[in-house]
């Protein structure tokens, strides 16, 4: 297990012991072609959505614009779609997860490899990775419209 890991872990821990809940924010970015901008991160296994926790008089929003930022390098230029609000409790049972979709976006520079994510890329919806991430996968389908939006991350 890396430092990195050990760390994360931790934090989670605590936040887990002292909040009653957490919130975290994720963007689905979509390019001009209908194709998801994914993030592996060197922390966790498979592919996942940009985004993070919400941090201290931080909004959704603006963790989730944060988060493009930091882990894809994307600027957020428009008006997101606040697409959904999932209950996380598999992970935690205080846990929630607000999903942005971002069709207004530049990314003027793709940060390099860092000690959080370890790749990122676009992928066509009928072309994911093997390792998708399954919460993300269910996810993709609902924006799609191809399936009615859940509860449940």
């Amino acid at each position: 297990m890396t430092m990195n890991r050990i760390v994360v872990r931790s934090l989670q821990r605590y936040w887990r012991m002292s909040r009653a809940m957490t919130l975290g924010a994720q963007g689905a970015v979509i390019d001009q072609h209908g194709q998801f901008l994914l993030v592996r991160h060197t922390y966790q296994p498979g592919w996942h959505f940009p985004g993070g926790g919400v941090e201290k008089g931080e909004t959704i929003e603006q963790t989730m614009r944060r988060e493009m930022l930091e882990e894809a390098g994307v600027i957020v230029t428009g008006k997101p779609e606040l697409f959904g609000v999932y209950s996380n409790f598999k992970a935690f049972p205080g846990d929630h997860v607000a999903l942005f979709v971002v069709r207004s976006w530049t990314q003027p520079r793709i940060p390099p490899r860092n000690a959080e994510i370890a790749e990122q890329r676009f992928f066509a919806h009928d072309a994911m990775p093997e390792n998708l991430n399954p919460p993300t996968s269910r996810r993709i389908i609902e924006i799609l419209g191809q399936k009615e939006i859940s509860a449940d991350w």
